[in-house]
């Protein structure tokens, strides 16, 4: 039977319209497809941008968020958590559980909290299948540009963005307000149930806010990508509102492995400067 993964190697390979057949394969996709394209989509992720591979900090990572999908994951899936070595502030959801987030983003986090907040944020896209839908719209796109352009904001020029827009749409297209809603929403729960403090979302919501103002190229990519407003801010304070503020307040905020991680990563050499697509 010609299945998904191998028609993702055959693009891998190079054959014309291999990708675009994926991708148009992947309208109405089951789990396992959505695995299978995920999977690809991963490698491509390997292939095209630097990665953390120091033991630690993979740990640490891996740990945390297999703590936060651990509850909330209802499909059984193979989650995968990895750091991207670049200083812009970013994070993405690939289909089929692969969380990633940037190196850049982790040392503005000031707690544990804001990091679990993140990743159960990317979590709720996955498990609520909003990265799957982004990928249906991607048919034609180049893989390889489009991962650079969204996850590392290399992709400033002119010439690059018309290269995506002459390939086809970007990979990953600009989650709608009200996909993001929804993973905010994900993300207060998950959290919660995982036994993290869940004001970590709004704190870092207004941590990247107020460097916006001082910044905005630095966060470029992340707003790019992750729409948001001051509204974002209250709607998760208010979904937090509605616990028991005693419950909430039982909720870890902060660890010392945290603290430790992000000192790892401080004394890691800078980042590589992103390749030029």
């Amino acid at each position: 039977m010609h299945t998904l993964l191998s028609t993702v190697r055959a693009a891998r390979r190079g054959i014309p319209g291999g990708l675009a057949a994926v991708l148009l394969a992947s309208c109405g996709i089951s789990q396992q497809q959505e695995v299978e394209l995920g999977a690809a989509t991963a490698a491509e992720v390997s292939a095209q941008l630097p990665l953390v591979r120091d033991a630690a900090v993979v740990n640490y990572i891996t740990t945390l968020g297999n703590q936060l999908a651990a509850v909330t994951d209802a499909r059984g899936l193979a989650w995968h958590f990895t750091v991207v070595d670049s200083k812009e502030v970013n994070a993405f959801a690939v289909p089929g559980g692969w969380v990633y987030v940037n190196r850049g983003l982790i040392e503005r986090a000031t707690n544990m909290s804001e990091l679990a907040g993140v990743l159960a944020h990317e979590i709720g896209h996955i498990t609520r299948r909003h990265s799957v839908q982004q990928m249906q719209q991607a048919q034609g796109a180049n893989v390889g540009l489009a991962l650079m352009c969204t996850l590392t904001g290399v992709c400033e020029s002119g010439a690059s963005q018309a290269a995506i827009n002459i390939a086809g749409s970007a990979l990953f297209a600009k989650f709608s307000r009200s996909d993001e809603a929804e993973a905010d929403a994900e993300a207060v729960s998950t959290t919660i149930k995982a036994g993290i403090s869940p004001n970590g979302i709004p704190s870092m919501f207004q941590l990247l806010l107020n460097e916006r103002k001082s910044n905005p190229s630095g966060l470029e990519a992340f707003f790019a990508s992750h729409p948001m407003e001051e509204s974002r801010i209250t709607a998760t304070q208010a979904q937090i509102a509605t616990y028991p503020a005693s419950q909430v307040q039982r909720l870890t905020k902060d660890t010392p492995a945290f603290q430790t991680f992000r000192r790892r990563l401080l004394a890691l050499p800078p980042s590589p400067a992103p390749k030029k697509p």
